[in-house]
């Protein structure tokens, strides 16, 4: 027990470390961006603070494998140079379980990974860019740019949203028939969200029939369309990173604006994207084995972290390949995961053959 303890002390301090250090680097190089203009804005150092707890989730997800890589490497190394494994070893304690005693770490990253990426991260990044365009002087305030996306079989554009999503202006809906031709077009002010059921106000339908063209005025209408204020967020999101729910809505008949294999892969990668925590820590395995004094350990460290960045670009390139149509969104997603897994499980039965 006091040396399972032991192991995963250890690795849970340097993957902590490396978190801090990691994300510390990445706050400091976006501060120095937006500090400034943070000040300028008469926000104080109140602003900075707030702006920097609003991107520490999105941040978070960026150095979660890197930081289990990592911690796994100096944690290891450290294990590796104190003959800690081979007095474990020498006590009974296999290979596979001394890795094991440490996945609990990588399980809690893996988690809270996934929490940062599919709950706060989508709720903190509409707020942070409600702030920003809130206390952005008049003087230097853009006029929204509209945004035309797919809602179902319509087609809309719509040219700003509220922070919340629950409202659009200036919409414009655009009815087709199964051959692709404009049967009906609806022009709204204003759509305002309430009671599960999108409202339009003073909504104008122009019906195309033939030769004829149709006009006809209300008071108000109704919407029928599965498009929810969540999806309206993730649509007006100055870098949209659709979650798990925004993805499966997306094809499921909600808002859209890319082809479905977009949201098919990313639907995929809100799965697989937090195991590059538990890959990163079987990358990192193997330099337990290491000899330092034969220079093997020097050997085996430059292997796992070349190994671990090119599991990144892989994966990366593999994803891109699959929101693009070029590949299937499984394979895309679940490629390099299951790949660098299995040749990390091959590396370490190696060595402890």
């Amino acid at each position: 027990m006091k040396l399972q303890l032991y192991v995963l002390r250890t690795v849970a301090t340097r993957v902590l470390g490396a978190v801090l250090i990691l994300m510390a680097i990445l706050q400091i190089l976006d501060l120095l961006e937006v500090t400034t203009d943070i000040l300028d804005r008469g926000l104080g150092v109140g602003g900075v603070f707030y702006y920097a707890a609003l991107r520490a989730p999105a941040l978070f997800q960026q150095v979660a494998p890197l930081a289990v890589l990592a911690g796994g490497l100096f944690a290891f190394s450290q294990l590796a140079r104190e003959n800690a494994v081979v007095a474990m070893r020498a006590a009974g304690i296999s290979g596979y379980r001394i890795v094991a005693m440490a996945v609990p770490v990588a399980i809690a990253v893996l988690a809270l990974d996934a929490l940062c990426a599919q709950v706060v991260a989508p709720r903190t990044d509409p707020t942070l860019s409600a702030w920003w365009a809130a206390t952005t002087p008049v003087a230097d305030r853009k006029a929204p740019a509209s945004r035309t996306f797919r809602a179902g079989e319509d087609l809309v554009t719509a040219k700003e949203a509220s922070p919340n999503g629950a409202r659009l202006t200036d919409l414009t809906i655009y009815r087709r028939d199964k051959t692709g031709a404009l049967t009906e077009r609806v022009v709204a002010p204003v759509a305002q969200f309430q009671a599960g059921a999108w409202r339009l106000q003073s909504p104008v339908t122009t019906r195309y029939l033939g030769d004829r063209v149709e006009p006809m005025t209300a008071a108000s209408a109704t919407w029928p369309t599965a498009l929810r204020p969540a999806d309206v967020q993730a649509l007006f999101a100055d870098a949209p990173a659709p979650s798990a729910a925004s993805a499966r809505r997306a094809l499921e008949n909600g808002g859209s604006d890319r082809p479905q294999s977009f949201y098919a892969t990313r639907l995929q990668t809100a799965f697989s994207g937090p195991i590059a925590a538990l890959v990163m820590l079987l990358l990192s395995a193997p330099v337990a084995w290491a000899n330092f004094r034969s220079g093997q350990g020097a050997v085996l460290l430059t292997s796992g972290l070349a190994a671990g960045l090119v599991y990144l670009v892989a994966d990366g390139l593999l994803s891109a390949l699959g929101e693009s149509g070029a590949l299937s969104p499984i394979l895309a997603a679940w490629a390099a995961p299951v790949v660098f897994a299995a040749l990390a499980v091959r590396a370490f039965v190696s060595l402890e053959g």
